[in-house]
């Protein structure tokens, strides 16, 4: 519509929220957001004349209905009024067609109008639809969009097309009270004062600089993704909760929506797993000071964010009081902007203030639909409507109060959102129930959630042989298979007979020494035939074993002796300089061995049993010493027993042993396949250091199970291509130890296309392992790698702070029950009752139940039975890992990293394996490790350590560079990509290349020998100040200064980093088409964020645009220069220049 149209009544400004619904409408102009669409059945004698007349008489009469938006060469978008406007009226006739055939063709037909969108420059934006079905059925759509109304509108409408008709019908026009123009709400937002609500808006927000994470979803805190598409789910709660909540509400002289509001506000605090969360909330935004404006029709609602605190020690009732009073003191300031609210925070620009909005719908279009109307009944209502947000709650009161989750499908499943529903009912079922209960006392789980967490995932008995120990269980073996090999060394070889011979002959000798059950032995050995002897003896003399690594430094063994007290060491001689000074009595399993010899080969008679320790291993502690785990007979077995069940050993199977005994990996290498009759084929150190000569051994001794680390495995493959094909017989792969990235789960399938791979989790806390995941070659390729489900006899919880179950996908600690736990920490009674906990889930007991949710024909307290359902036998402990994991939807759990790996930096709470995972999608990186470290001046930065091939970062056609100028290159292009993929928060600071990285002895990374980065460590940013170079560039920058209100800009400087946002965004656009004379799509501001590749795309100087992903990541310019700017754009505005009207 041409502003010098004579058709044109009348042309004012949009208002704030008028102006972020145009964003996200031109932004994304093919999509259905703000599309609103409802429909219903009508069915008697429908005079179709007077029903059109009707709808007609209310656009003549309501001005915003008569309405089109211009922006196009506009500083500001503006809506204009037209004169005269004619219903877009439509009447199609289906009576021909079968009722099945048109249940279908409505579905098309409302998807088809709703994607068909509107030309938002030209009026009517609304369409209606009327389909004859029969001759007195007929459905009617009403379209439109959300630009002109909002929901408080719609009531009004109806009451007056419905007054119309019935007039029409009797051949008279009602004579209605002339309706307040929207012109007059438009007016009056401009004589609000900004400067009362900004310090409002400043004081609520104080200290909250992150926005609150929906952790049930993907993650995404980008702009939005141009193919979104959006779905909804809903319950309605029964007629007696519906009654309950009203009744609670009143007695407690609160409203049904603060019940909702609080109850969402718990969600969120458990989703996120903070205390301090926000979401947006619509308000009628209806001020009374504006007369008659209760019967206003035009969008008047506005976005505002609701900051709730959840203290977990406070009680529902005052809380929910204290919420309320907020949203009272908030509705003084209602008319605020929600994007200038959003700059007035302490969150930064490129991120939203809030992903989830709650919308109570207290608005009676259902009612005012099904009023009898002229023998018309109205039936089957239907509406549809699509906000920008990845997730809506609507609450819509009635009988029966309904709940409706509509969410953006690319971040959310339905089986996510249906549990979501249900969680808010239980909420407020809570509420109802126990109005005077804590906050962290209320319910959040449905019982059927529960019931799969804690009962049907953790059903894991199992037949194992509890009572017997690991050196009995060798016994026994020794009896089928005596003269099979048991144990190969570079050349030697024991059969079972021998071995068994000769761990009873030094068995007895312990004995002699004192060696009974719970008394200390050490073992001071490299991995040799006297290793496996002397473990065995250990544990036939009843003793457990310590192993003190040799290789380890002097201070940490003298530790491990003092800690321990072994009151008896096992050692060769060739090892004794090594050894500190002790008091132990020592065993030289050399040179003491024609001693030994003389013992007697028998079996002994021992006292031993299955809870007696096995070994202590020493582990890393946080405080720097090691802290000794006493691992148990009945954990090792119950995990043997786990393995041979599911993965049973074939006939001709050989094992590898190559790991430190220093690490509880060992205990299944060497006592696994031993208890089985398989032989196993013990790697020293010096082979396993050279890769080459590893994969020979492992071919040269048909290996045909391997244990490893994930950075071992990715070494190996690493060193040959063809690596199935030099180890044909190795079918079965094991990871554990640390996290198994996707990156080489997919490097393994790709080079060992045949080969299963099993990722075991587990500590020695557990008895090395307690979780699997088996991904077998034709097994789809996995997005995420999961730690899978609990092994036989374990149970596993994920629990919030408060140790209360976490939801299906919502990140929690990992807590470990069962057979596996180690009795605790050797001299460490504290550490031990701080990391072994009362198990409060034992002897569970929850009741059957209908775990369908509540209907409107179903109470949820009738679907109880008496029965009772008891847990799977569980310890009477836990172990508390100190790893987040959280549970996916099929049962299997996902391994998130150490809770202490999670770093908050400037109030962002960052998860360094996030940054890790996107830096190993780049082909030029081998592997990846991201640290917080303080720099110099003692702040936190993030710094990337990345191992790659260097050549790789040179192209052909590119001449080759010294090596410094290569890493300049690789450290640009990884921190370009981590701009593309993360927030700026996420993206390190920092670039360290490595050859490799720095490994312990049990091939984790030794992050304390990572080093600290140096200048050349630092990403190319572009200069603090740019000029512009051309007059395309001037020009810009100069559009871009008026609108940002600062001095000096830069050709590479960032729009959004300058202060940006999406309604300055409309407004440099409409400048730019109208001073360069051609049109170009709002999307491109965003693809083309910094003058200098915006004017290139501008002024198509070059053949070929630069890409979105270049463009959007040449947004580098220097804090220092970001901050001076920002200083000079808040001088001009407290010198009272004009401000932009921002809006959602």
């Amino acid at each position: 519509m041409s502003l010098k149209n004579k058709n044109i009544e009348d042309v004012y400004p949009l208002s704030p929220m008028q102006q972020g619904m145009l964003f996200h409408s031109l932004y994304d102009p093919a999509s259905d957001v703000y599309v609103t669409q409802l429909s219903c059945e009508l069915q008697g004698e429908l005079n179709v004349s007077a029903f059109a007349q009707a709808w007609q008489q209310v656009v003549n009469r309501h001005s915003v209905l008569r309405t089109a938006f211009v922006w196009e060469k506009l500083e500001k978008p503006l809506q204009i009024v037209g004169r005269h406007v004619k219903l877009d009226w439509e009447e199609q006739d289906w009576q021909s067609v079968p009722p099945i055939e048109q249940k279908e063709r409505l579905e098309n037909l409302l998807d088809a109008n709703r994607k068909r969108g509107f030309e938002l420059s030209k009026a009517p934006l609304m369409r209606l639809i009327l389909i004859k079905l029969a001759e007195t059925h007929y459905h009617f759509v009403w379209s439109h969009h959300h630009l002109l109304l909002d929901g408080w509108s719609l009531p009004i409408i109806v009451k007056e097309v419905i007054a119309y008709y019935e007039g029409f019908c009797q051949g008279q026009i009602p004579e209605l009270k002339l309706p307040c123009p929207y012109r007059n709400y438009i007016a009056w937002l401009q004589q609000q004062d900004m400067s009362q609500a900004k310090a409002f808006w400043r004081e609520k927000f104080k200290g909250f600089t992150a926005p609150t994470p929906l952790e049930v979803g993907q993650a995404s805190l980008r702009f939005p993704n141009l193919e979104e598409n959006y779905d909804e789910q809903e319950i309605k709660l029964s007629i007696a909760l519906t009654a309950a909540l009203k009744s609670l509400a009143q007695q407690q002289h609160l409203t049904l929506n603060t019940l909702i509001q609080g109850a969402w506000g718990l969600l969120l605090s458990c989703y996120s797993t903070q205390d301090d969360v926000v979401f947006g909330a619509t308000v009628s935004g209806r001020p009374s000071a504006l007369l008659n404006v209760e019967s206003m029709v035009g969008l008047l609602i506005n976005t505002l964010p609701i900051r709730v605190q959840v203290a977990p020690d406070e009680f529902l009732l005052p809380w929910l009081k204290h919420i309320q009073a907020q949203y009272i003191e908030m509705g003084q300031y209602e008319y605020s902007p929600l994007v200038e609210i959003h700059g007035w925070s302490e969150i930064p620009r490129d991120l939203p203030l809030f992903e989830s909005l709650v919308i109570f719908e207290n608005y009676p279009i259902e009612s005012s639909l099904r009023e009898r109307v002229a023998n018309l009944k109205v039936d089957n209502i239907r509406a549809f409507e699509k906000t920008n947000y990845p997730l809506s709650v609507f609450a819509i009161p009635g009988e029966e109060l309904e709940l409706k989750i509509a969410y953006n499908c690319h971040r959310f499943d339905a089986a996510t959102i249906i549990r979501m529903l249900g969680h808010l009912q239980t909420l407020l079922e809570g509420m109802v129930a126990n109005p005077k209960v804590r906050l962290s006392d209320l319910p959040r789980l449905t019982q059927a959630e529960r019931h799969q967490l804690l009962v049907e995932w953790n059903d894991t008995q199992a037949d194992y042989p509890h009572n017997q120990c690991i050196h009995q269980l060798f016994e026994a073996q020794v009896e089928k298979t005596p003269d099979a090999v048991a144990v190969v060394f570079e050349g030697q070889q024991l059969t079972y007979r021998e071995l068994n011979a000769r761990a009873n002959q030094l068995a007895h000798h312990l004995q002699k020494l004192g060696v009974k059950p719970e008394v200390l032995v050490g073992i001071c050995v490299e991995r040799s035939l006297h290793m496996v002897i002397g473990l065995l003896g250990i544990l036939k003399a009843g003793g457990a074993y310590v192993p003190l690594d040799p290789a380890y430094p002097q201070e940490r063994l003298a530790f491990m002796f003092s800690d321990a007290q072994v009151q008896v060491l096992l050692t060769v001689q060739h090892l004794v300089e090594r050894v500190p000074e002790h008091e132990a009595q020592v065993v030289y399993l050399d040179a003491d061995w024609g001693s030994i010899a003389q013992e007697s080969q028998e079996n002994l008679v021992s006292s031993s049993t299955a809870n007696n320790l096995a070994y202590v291993i020493y582990t890393s502690g946080s405080t720097g010493k090691p802290k000794g785990v006493l691992g148990l007979h009945q954990g090792a077995v119950n995990r043997f027993h786990w393995m041979w069940e599911t993965y049973p050993f074939e006939a001709e199977e050989v094992c590898c042993q190559k790991t430190s005994l220093n690490f509880v990996d060992s205990v299944w290498e060497i006592f696994g396949p031993l208890l089985q009759g398989v032989r196993i084929v013990i790697v020293s150190d010096q082979v396993l250091k050279d890769p080459q000569q590893f994969v020979e051994t492992l071919a040269d001794n048909a290996v045909t199970r391997l244990v490893l680390v994930p950075s071992l495995l990715r070494v190996l493959l690493d060193t040959a291509s063809d690596l199935q094909k030099r180890l044909p017989k190795l079918k079965l792969w094991v990871t554990s130890g640390e996290a198994l990235s996707v990156d080489l789960l997919q490097k393994f399938r790709q080079i060992m296309s045949h080969r299963t791979l099993l990722n075991l989790y587990g500590s020695s806390e557990v008895s090395a392992d307690v979780t699997c995941y088996s991904i077998s070659p034709q097994d789809k390729a996995p997005s995420h790698v999961s730690i899978g489900r609990p092994i036989a006899n374990t149970q596993i919880y994920v629990l919030d702070r408060h140790l209360k179950p976490a939801p299906i996908g919502v990140p929690g600690e990992l807590y470990v029950g069962g057979a596996g736990l180690a009795r605790g920490y050797l001299n460490r009674p504290e550490m031990t009752a701080e990391r072994f906990i009362p198990n409060p889930f034992n002897d569970l007991e929850l009741p059957i139940v209908d775990f369908r949710l509540a209907d409107s024909n179903q109470n949820s307290e009738s679907c109880e039975t008496n029965a009772q359902f008891r847990s799977p036998k569980s310890s009477v402990r836990l172990y508390k890992t100190g790893d987040l994991v959280r549970y996916l939807p099929d049962g299997n759990l996902e391994f998130l990293g150490r809770i202490d790996n999670q770093v908050k930096l400037r109030g962002f709470r960052i998860e360094l394996g996030e940054i890790e995972a996107v830096l190993g999608q780049h082909p030029g990186v081998r592997e990846a490790v991201v640290l917080a470290r303080e720099d110099e001046s003692g702040n936190q930065q993030l710094v990337a350590y990345v191992v790659s091939d260097l050549e790789q970062w040179v192209s052909e056609a590119m001449p080759l560079k010294k090596r410094h100028e290569v890493q300049a290159i690789a450290i640009s292009e990884l921190h370009r990509l981590l701009k593309q993929k993360l927030p700026n928060y996420m993206v390190p600071s920092a670039f360290v290349m490595l050859e490799a990285l720095p490994l312990l002895p049990n091939g984790k990374v030794d992050h304390r020998a990572l080093p600290m980065p140096d200048e050349r460590s630092r990403p190319e940013l572009e200069a603090a100040y740019q000029a512009p170079r051309t007059e395309v560039e001037q020009t810009i920058a100069t559009i871009w200064q008026e609108v940002l209100h600062v001095e000096e800009i830069g050709i590479h400087d960032n729009f959004f980093e300058l202060g940006g946002h999406s309604l300055l965004l409309v407004q440099v656009h409409g400048k730019l088409q109208k001073t360069f004379q051609r049109d170009f799509p709002l999307v491109g501001m965003f693809q083309y964020p910094t003058i200098s590749y915006l004017a290139q795309y501008l002024s198509q100087e070059q053949s070929k645009q630069p890409s979105s992903s270049q463009s959007s990541n040449r947004s580098g310019s220097r804090t220092d220069s970001i901050n001076r700017r920002k200083q000079v754009r808040q001088k001009h505005r407290a010198a009272g220049k004009p401000k932009s009207t921002p809006s959602q």
